[in-house]
């Protein structure tokens, strides 16, 4: 039998199809390249937003079709969407074998040996969510969400959150240590508010740091501002192994709409974070979500978070309008606006933004840094392409031979679109 694996959204989508690929593997089934050339195609959906569950059905008619073709061709649905509409995709998609939620998706490798699977009440962790030859992985700590911010499905598909055990995680990053990993990304729903029988974020950040040598980058996604606490900025600040680099999402920049978004922080509690991150976090940049026309968003609050975009001045944002998605508390509110409204709210948003990323950029072009070598350039083959701390991309010449995954220093002296010019050092 031969597998091929389709995922859609967040990032702990990528490493859990990461982690299915390695018990595929250890059962002796082998990995196609295309979905044409599998025995056995398993989407891994999501269910954040309804353009990916659009794009979602478009692919299910797709292997539907290709179902028709091919004999004993097996199509399993995983993952956030097929925990929502379990029901519905088995009614209106009869040519799918399997319909497996999150909770199950690792015994989907049971499922193609023949094996019952058994309907589990919570989510559970596996060993290594490593794929193999990579030099930046992720590493999945937690699990689920507390929050029910009210335009949210996640609570609803990923059930309460989880911490995942800590030795459990200081034995994979050790293991991606020994594997040459450059870079790691710790990832949850709400990252910062792991706790594990009193461990908690900031207590594991530290412990990471102290258990590797070859990783050099320490990543998380996404955190949410409540749990943002002093100890955390001052693990950021001292350990220098944690990018200085955060992604902290905004949503909006207006208190009211920050309510009705059940946000649990205001527009001040969230500028004095940015205020004391700047102040204690050496060279910090920041990443940011934004989302524009929430149910009765007026014009005045939504230059509310103009205003805000300009303060925090993020050099990378997340920007969207507002998606009803069923069963959430917004999608019941009244004040539902237009979409033409959302999406020229949006459309202003990201013009907004472009402008000033472009000159954020132009501030940092004679910046020195450090970076992990991801592939050489599309247009010029004597260049390579490196990411440092703050996700910047950095095209260089380099002064000897090097390849992916290697760590370089380099000196910035131009600025070329979205990407640095650079010469080694």
């Amino acid at each position: 039998m031969k597998y091929f694996i389709e995922s859609y959204g967040c990032q702990l989508n990528m490493a859990e199809s990461n982690a299915l690929e390695l018990l595929l593997k250890g059962a002796g089934i082998e990995k196609a390249e295309k979905a044409e050339d599998s025995d056995c195609v398993i989407i891994n959906t999501c269910s954040v937003r309804k353009t990916a569950e659009n794009r979602i059905w478009g692919r299910l008619s797709f292997f539907g079709h290709l179902k028709k073709q091919k004999k004993d061709y097996k199509i399993v649905v995983t993952g956030c969407m097929a925990e929502r509409l379990k029901d519905e995709l088995k009614k209106d998609c009869p040519f799918v074998d399997a319909v497996i939620g999150t909770n199950e998706k690792m015994e989907i490798v049971d499922y193609l040996k023949g094996d019952d699977i058994s309907q589990k009440d919570k989510y559970s962790f596996t060993t290594s969510y490593y794929s193999e030859g990579e030099f930046s992985s992720y590493v999945p700590i937690m699990n689920g969400c507390n929050n029910f911010c009210s335009y949210c499905i996640v609570p609803y598909v990923r059930g309460r959150e989880i911490s995942r055990p800590a030795e459990e995680i200081i034995k994979e990053v050790k293991d991606l240590d020994s594997k040459g990993v450059k870079e790691i990304t710790l990832l949850g729903q709400n990252v910062n508010s792991y706790n594990y029988e009193g461990l908690t974020f900031p207590d594991l950040l530290t412990l990471i740091c102290q258990n590797i040598e070859t990783i050099e980058f320490v990543r998380f996604e996404s955190p949410h501002p409540k749990d943002f606490s002093p100890k955390l900025i001052e693990v950021i600040k001292n350990e220098k192994r944690v990018c200085s680099h955060i992604h902290l999402p905004m949503q909006s920049g207006n208190s009211r709409i920050l309510k009705l978004m059940n946000r649990k922080n205001t527009r001040e509690s969230f500028i004095e974070l940015v205020d004391n991150m700047r102040k204690e976090i050496p060279n910090l940049t920041f990443a940011t979500d934004v989302m524009v026309g929430f149910p009765t968003e007026t014009e005045e609050e939504y230059l509310d978070t103009l205003s805000l975009m300009e303060y925090m001045h993020p050099i990378e944002a997340f920007m969207y309008y507002y998606n009803l998605r069923e069963g959430t508390v917004a999608a019941k509110m009244d004040g539902q606006l237009e979409d033409d409204v959302k999406i020229a709210r949006l459309e202003r948003l990201i013009d907004e933004q472009l402008k000033r990323c472009q000159k954020e950029k132009e501030g940092r072009m004679n910046m020195t840094t450090r970076g992990l070598v991801t592939g050489i350039t599309r247009d010029d083959k004597d260049r390579y392409l490196a990411r440092n701390e703050h996700n910047e991309m950095i095209s260089f010449k380099p002064k000897e031979s090097v390849k992916v995954g290697d760590m370089v220093n380099l000196k910035c002296y131009s600025l070329k679109g979205n990407t640095y010019l650079a010469d080694e050092i």
